[in-house]
């Protein structure tokens, strides 16, 4: 029960210092108040607690959270930043590599993801069936709420 409530009070002071903050107004920081920032926050709370408590169970999704906090706030800060699925894949990828070296599982999705996300991002001469990859990532990106409302909608009603 510790280890939970360890949890909750890095996640507590996180969102503390990022209202906290945001009600002081820092000059340097007005760019950082924003939810890509409650998402790094999240993850990295998650993080603290995989790696001070030992437990290695969550290190995925708090390096998910934050990889994805970092992109959605450097797509809104830095006009360098790619805008590409391919990014997607890339901090899944990493997700669970850095995973792996804690658990030992996950390492082939992890390099499968790596390796697809390096040639979606760096190769300029994809072959033409890999274009349906972007059609199916377009599609994604404009229905993804319905997939959220159809994963509610079952955990509601499966069986426990």
């Amino acid at each position: 029960m510790k280890n939970q409530n360890s949890f909750i009070g890095y996640l507590l002071i996180g969102i503390g210092a990022f209202y906290l903050l945001k009600e002081l107004r820092v000059p340097i920081l007005t760019d950082f108040y924003s939810w890509p920032t409650l998402l790094i926050v999240i993850g990295i709370s998650f993080l603290l607690h995989s790696y001070l408590a030992k437990e290695y169970g969550n290190l995925f999704i708090g390096v998910l959270l934050l990889g994805l906090g970092i992109h959605f706030h450097a797509l809104n800060q830095y006009p360098f930043w790619i805008d590409d699925w391919g990014m997607y894949t890339l901090i899944v990828g990493v997700a669970f590599f850095i995973s792996y070296l804690k658990t030992k599982s996950g390492l082939f999705p992890g390099l499968i993801l790596l390796a697809i996300s390096f040639f979606a991002l760096f190769a300029s001469n994809k072959p033409n069936w890999f274009n349906w990859i972007n059609q199916f990532v377009e599609m994604a990106i404009r229905f993804w709420p319905v997939v959220l409302v159809l994963i509610g909608v079952y955990l509601l009603v499966k069986k426990k």
